[in-house]
């Protein structure tokens, strides 16, 4: 039986349909509503309001469970690869063997950027912000391929996500490598996705670089956990921009530019930054942790707690064991990580912390393992985009297959009222 909810404005009687999703999650339908009543509903960021129905991933913050496409975030960093996961986000489904080797013989082959991009790249100054840098080549890749702003041809469309994946890691190395003054790497097609972007990130051209399989690893993960997030604000970003019509590069390049906001993307470049000042104020962990629970300091610490997650971060649990292997791998002997377990530490044994549920999460372990990779802060951003590409990609796919309309947020009008022109003179 369907189930409908009521609402009464002005004595009137109105219904509107209850949806259920697959995971029981319920929503009214005020599709209608303006028309109807006459009236909007107000939702300031949108914190209740369903924006589209979507297959691709599953978020539960109270259980602390998040599944793409069915498949748990455990079992997906545990057992499969980052390609894998991105045809699974992308298809629907994981892919065959023969469809595996497919999809990567395609990546790996198509991963070697027009040399003209290079110019474009060129003009950019030495000291400009990884990410700026990252949108606007991505945009740019609009006018690479022209067929991208009118094309519908499925074939066509296969093509585009194709290079935006294998090309997306070429371009966000070379910002690195010209900040350190160094020629930038060419994509080396016989290794794997991870091993190539770390080759690309670190070799030089005067000695042989090896990838260490236990950071190729710990990467590997690290992309699989990022790679989606529901509706979040780049994602809705991209489905937003891409409602428009707009081709896959400008919709992606919106979704960087969201992502590159420090209330979004930039938290595990926040936590070091936290990290660092604590170090340069000699150390005293403690007198932060005693900070943090004092509300009148106006001190808090980055990376603990989660907006959605309230209980915990799934994907923190997972990428805590990739991060104690990093480090015992390299032997990092850095006084920040130490600071860093320190911390971890509290939060996990005090109770302060344990009884508000204020457990690290992905951004704190992340940022972790990327300054022991030797990652440079301006550029944990840029990975987190790496790792979030295939749920941008999936997320545009889905909207266009569904032909969902252009998104058009309404408002509520709080400026004056009607008012006659004053010619300058009398003003």
């Amino acid at each position: 039986m369907s189930q409908s909810a009521d609402l009464t404005i002005e004595g009137q009687l109105y219904q509107f349909p209850v949806i259920e999703g697959s995971e029981n999650e319920k929503a009214i339908d005020i599709g209608k509503l303006r028309d109807k009543t006459g009236y909007i509903t107000i939702d300031n960021g949108f914190k209740n309001t369903g924006s589209t129905k979507s297959s691709i991933t599953f978020l539960d913050g109270e259980l602390g469970i998040l599944r793409y496409r069915g498949y748990s975030i455990e079992d997906l960093a545990e057992k499969a690869t980052f390609l894998e996961v991105s045809y699974l986000l992308i298809y629907g489904e994981l892919p065959t063997e023969e469809q595996y080797k497919e999809f990567e013989y395609e990546i790996r082959t198509h991963t070697l950027v027009n040399e003209d991009m290079r110019k474009v790249f060129e003009g950019f100054p030495v000291n400009a912000h990884p990410m700026g840098v990252l949108s606007s080549l991505v945009s740019a890749m609009s006018a690479f391929y022209p067929d991208s702003y009118d094309s519908n041809a499925p074939a066509d469309t296969e093509m585009h996500i194709i290079r935006m994946l294998a090309k997306l890691p070429t371009i966000a190395t070379w910002s690195y490598k010209k900040s350190q003054g160094h020629p930038v790497n060419y994509p080396n097609n016989e290794l794997d996705y991870c091993s190539n972007f770390l080759n690309m990130m670190f070799a030089l051209p005067v000695e042989k670089y090896e990838v260490d399989p236990v950071v190729s690893k710990a990467l590997n993960k690290l992309l699989i956990l990022h790679a989606d997030h529901e509706q979040n604000c780049s994602t809705s970003t991209v489905r937003l921009v891409g409602s428009s019509q707009a081709n896959i590069y400008s919709s992606i390049s919106a979704g960087i530019g969201a992502l590159w906001g420090p209330l979004h993307g930039g938290a595990n470049q926040e936590v070091i930054e936290m990290l660092e000042a604590i170090k340069a104020d000699g150390g005293d962990t403690q007198k932060y942790i005693n900070m943090a629970k004092d509300k009148s300091s106006g001190f808090r610490l980055f990376g603990f707690g989660h907006r959605v997650y309230k209980n915990f971060d799934p994907r923190a649990r997972i990428i805590k064991k990739a991060a104690d292997d990093v480090l015992s791998k390299l032997g990092v002997n850095d006084p920040v990580l130490e600071i860093a377990k320190t911390l971890e530490q509290a939060a996990l044994e005090d109770e302060y912390f344990v009884s508000r549920k204020l457990y690290p999460n992905v951004d704190f372990y992340s940022g972790i393992i990327y300054r022991a990779l030797g990652i440079p802060t301006n550029m944990f951003t840029v990975m987190f985009a790496i790792g979030r590409l295939p749920g941008w990609i999936a997320q545009w796919k889905e909207m266009r297959e569904n032909k969902e309309p252009i998104g058009r947020p309404r408002q509520v009008y709080t400026g004056p009222t009607h008012r006659d022109f004053v010619s300058m003179t009398d003003r």
